[in-house]
């Protein structure tokens, strides 16, 4: 089930999921240690006898975000109840606190008691083992803790007074015990105070609206490493009020995404709308110590047991590229210091790393079945980081900024692609490609290996190293020269996706149509209108092209951006697939690399638009005609 609402800080993040349940909790790593493992956290009420939880069939829902912010806005209706709910969720820009603001309305005209309850399902360090709870009579807030993490909940009700009008904690996974969830049902918790194990919990807050009249309250959880960090910071929202919370954060996140203002003068209003929402998507899933996260989807545990949460370097680097192109720096820069770190000494880059920076699950064998040792990489992801951080730098000019990295990440780098070569063509030697899923020298992994050598030879005349440079230059330029030779198929007239070298020098090619040919642009390595990227473009346009109602690959830049917009959720968030016939979002969703491409190709889009506008204004002047 997609996400549908993420919200966090970089250290802290949420989700919810199309039933608008709270489904991931995060910290202090955004993607790492899930304290729930995906299971919904409930939100329910009880009004004149009877209980719902919101996400049953009997509730509708429409979810999204407050315009230009990481402020959730969903209203939720149901008939037979009589209450109409509008529910404001966010986590402090600043601060590790996540708040529900709930305002409730009534619909049958009359005065009503409610009864709120919000569920927290604990599986601290991402299992439910150890795990333990107390109701703390200081706070009246009801505190989870393992190790050194912790988590409290509280509330208020119409801002009169702080803490919870009751709580239950108990057991759950066990024989006969569901879950303290189904405490709630009956509108009345038991006040259990104390429970370990696999347990989880609930909080309730009591108060009344007046006929067809309307009444606020406010649940948040502060995330912290002791009871002493969450209870101050409890202490913190009491005396500034929740309201201020949501305000700041609100407007923190609205001055964030308007960082370009100009950008959607040159934009339809749906694009432009999208493009914001898509950086602020793409800011939850960055780590603040500079992990870029694929995806915090943890249905994806259902079908693999491991899940989208980890930084691929080579997903990070066009992600940085993206967020560098809308002007988000200050960002990105973290990113490359961690790739910094993460640089073997031999020179490459692994498969892929926990959001701290830790080695991540992985596939790729080390050896082969007689026991040779074989690099389990993709060696585009060695690469485009390295091309990344020279678009960075064109475009800040911080050579102060550049100048650690210069040798642990660019010169490391560089000197192993330059010499990582297949002996008879000097292609690139073999690596996975990057979909993960064969071995051989592929059209993508070269495009961007020649992007890296020559990102590489540019810091090195920048730093004054004209041999490194030269040396550099030359391996760009005979990959260059053998991927034209070896990668182009004259007889079909266009490039192929992966070439084996058999030990003979014998070379076998596989000319599947894939999109990740148009690497060979992308990067720089030939130009987008040379005959032969147009003649392999037209083969995908034709091959790949979805013939159905939903549609896919298009040649028009603007209808492509009009059909991801047609595509995104109602809050905005972009899936990594979408079924073929029924449009419905497959796979991880939100997945961050899809919200980097479509910020890319908007940014790139809006560039051409401001140039041939401002040709088109410069004839008219020449002509003597006046413009508005």
């Amino acid at each position: 089930m997609p996400r549908d609402l993420p919200l966090g800080n970089g250290d802290f993040l949420v989700t919810f999921d199309a039933r608008y349940q709270l489904r991931d909790i995060y910290y202090p790593h955004v993607g790492q240690e899930n304290h729930t493992v995906g299971a919904p956290c409930r939100f329910g009420v009880w009004v004149d006898g009877k209980f719902s939880w919101i996400g049953g069939d009997d509730w509708e829902c429409h979810i999204e975000y407050e315009h230009e912010t990481l402020v959730g806005d969903t209203t939720a209706h149901n008939e037979t109840l009589g209450l109409r709910l509008r529910c404001r969720d966010a986590v402090d820009f600043d601060r590790n606190i996540y708040f529900k603001e709930v305002t409730v309305e009534d619909e049958v005209g009359r005065e009503r008691e409610i009864r709120a309850f919000q569920h927290f399902d604990a599986h601290l360090f991402g299992n439910e083992v150890g795990d333990s709870a107390f109701y703390d009579p200081r706070s009246q807030a009801i505190v989870h803790y393992k190790g050194r993490r912790a988590f409290l909940i509280s509330g208020t009700a119409g801002g009169h007074s702080f803490g919870l009008t009751s709580f239950a904690i108990g057991q759950k996974d066990s024989p006969g015990k569901e879950g303290t969830w189904r405490d709630a049902e009956d509108g009345v918790l038991s006040r259990n105070p104390v429970a370990q194990g696999s347990i989880d919990s609930v909080g309730m807050l009591t108060f009344r609206v007046p006929a067809s009249g309307s009444s606020t309250v406010v649940f948040w959880i502060a995330a912290g490493e002791s009871y002493e960090e969450v209870r101050e910071l409890d202490k913190l929202v009491r005396e500034r009020t929740p309201a201020s919370f949501l305000a700041r954060t609100k407007d923190y996140w609205r001055l964030w995404a308007n960082k370009d203002e100009s950008i959607a003068d040159h934009l339809p209003v749906e694009i432009a709308r999208l493009y914001k929402r898509s950086t602020l998507i793409i800011r939850t899933q960055v780590d603040n110590r500079g992990a870029i996260i694929a995806g915090n989807d943890s249905d994806v545990l259902r079908f693999n047991r491991d899940t989208y949460s980890y930084l691929w370097p080579r997903d990070g680097a066009l992600v940085a590229d993206a967020l560098d192109l809308a002007g988000y720096g200050e960002v990105t820069r973290r990113f490359f210091f961690l790739c910094g770190d993460l640089m073997t000494r031999e020179g490459y880059l692994l498969h892929k790393y926990n959001p701290d920076g830790s080695l991540g699950s992985s596939w790729h064998a080390w050896s082969t079945p007689e026991g040779r040792l074989e690099l389990p990489i993709q060696e585009d992801e060695t690469g485009l980081p390295i091309w990344a951080l020279w678009q960075h730098y064109e475009r800040d000019r911080d050579i102060e900024f550049i100048r650690p990295l210069y040798r642990k990440l660019v010169r490391t780098g560089a000197d192993f692609m330059a010499t990582f070569r297949e002996t008879h063509t000097k292609l690139p030697a073999p690596s996975f490609d990057l979909w993960e899923e064969r071995r051989g020298i592929h059209a993508f992994t070269t495009a961007a290996v020649w992007a890296g050598l020559t990102a590489g030879r540019n810091f090195a005349v920048a730093f004054g190293q004209h041999e490194l440079a030269k040396r550099y230059a030359v391996a760009a330029q005979e990959i260059r020269e053998a991927a034209l030779t070896h990668l182009w198929d004259e007889d079909r007239g266009r490039f192929v996706r992966t070439v084996a070298v058999l030990p003979d020098g014998m070379i076998v090619k596989d000319a599947t149509i894939d999109i990740s040919l148009a690497g060979i642009f992308l990067f720089g390595m030939l130009p987008a209108a040379d005959p032969r990227v147009v003649a392999t473009m037209k083969a995908i346009e034709q091959r790949l092209t979805v013939r159905t109602p939903v549609g896919g690959i298009v040649e028009r830049p603007l209808a492509l951006l009009r059909w991801c917009a047609s595509k995104a959720l109602p809050s905005g968030v972009l899936a990594e697939q979408v079924h073929p016939y029924s449009g419905e979002p497959l796979s991880v969703s939100p997945l961050t690399w899809s919200h980097a491409a479509f910020v890319s190709a908007v940014q790139h889009y809006a560039r051409v638009s401001a140039r041939i506008q401002g040709r088109i204004r410069e004839r008219v002047v020449r002509s003597g005609e006046v413009i508005a």
